[in-house]
């Protein structure tokens, strides 16, 4: 059975959340949802998650899962939010515990923050197979951009996260603690092998000027257009490419505070004794 999809841009982080589901009245999972946060204030507010919601009752939908391609750095998920407002599972690779090792480290988090994936409800393994409602989804590890990202397909369309960009913009960056281009080269490939009319969609566009937003692309438009994978680039090309280019990017924005609530599947840090939670900001570290 092939998915029904709805998509919702979130342009201040340029996040694309997705509703998969099999029949109005039916099951659906939401894969990569967005908790808006202002850094100026360290506010955060659910009128993104609220537009999903919305969509999802207006369907008569039963969420199922609630699915993280992984760690995001560049948004807050609302996982937790939502789960809270409508049930379902959080699920996200079985890797997620090498993540939650590195920034344990590198946020000096103390025994309180055990790295070993608990935050989730799920972690998937490779080629692990499930349903939603009447659909049929599989697992594929996409490592690269993390060591942990993931995949999910259903039917001729795959989620493939941070992995992918649209053909003008290219790939995703490989300098993130744990990130390794070789890897994301190959789990590329390994997208890329599926027949050509089968649909990538993305988790991000920011798109140039003279075009509008898009989030969906076929095997087929990668392999011929892609600026970083076009049929007939080389992995050793392809790394040469990426470090070079990851050398002049700036940290995210959101890299911080994102990656502290992502490993914790959008939960946030335990209360002080004010009742407020904190996040930390490492000094001269990255």
């Amino acid at each position: 059975m092939r998915p029904n999809t709805e998509p919702f841009f979130d342009p201040v982080t340029g996040t694309v959340s997705y509703v998969v589901y099999d029949e109005p009245g039916g099951a659906c999972a939401i894969i990569d949802p967005v908790l808006d946060y202002d850094p100026k204030s360290g506010r955060t507010s659910t009128s993104s998650a609220d537009k999903l919601m919305g969509f999802v009752n207006k369907q008569r939908l039963t969420v199922e899962w609630i699915l993280e391609t992984h760690v995001h750095a560049d948004h807050l998920t609302s996982a937790h939010y939502l789960k809270g407002q409508l049930g379902g599972k959080t699920g996200i690779g079985c890797e997620v515990p090498r993540v939650q090792q590195i920034f344990k480290k590198i946020f000096n988090l103390g025994p309180e923050f055990i790295p070993d994936g608990r935050h989730f409800d799920y972690l998937f393994t490779d080629t692990e197979t499930f349903n939603v409602g009447k659909l049929y989804a599989k697992v594929i590890f996409t490592p690269g951009h993390t060591p942990a990202d993931v995949s999910y397909q259903f039917d001729n369309a795959i989620f493939v996260g941070d992995t992918l960009f649209m053909p003008d913009l290219g790939t995703a960056r490989a300098d993130f603690p744990g990130g390794d281009a070789r890897q994301l080269f190959r789990s590329i490939k390994l997208l890329l092998e599926n027949p050509a009319e089968t649909r990538l969609f993305m988790c991000h566009d920011y798109p140039p000027s003279s075009r509008q937003s898009r989030w969906e692309s076929t095997v087929a438009e990668q392999c011929a257009h892609n600026i970083h994978v076009r049929e007939g680039t080389g992995e050793d090309q392809f790394v040469s490419m990426r470090e070079v280019r990851d050398a002049t990017l700036g940290m995210p924005t959101l890299l911080f505070p994102s990656v502290q609530i992502n490993m914790r599947a959008g939960q946030m840090p335990s209360p002080e004794e004010n009742g407020v939670s904190y996040l930390k900001i490492p000094l001269d570290l990255m």
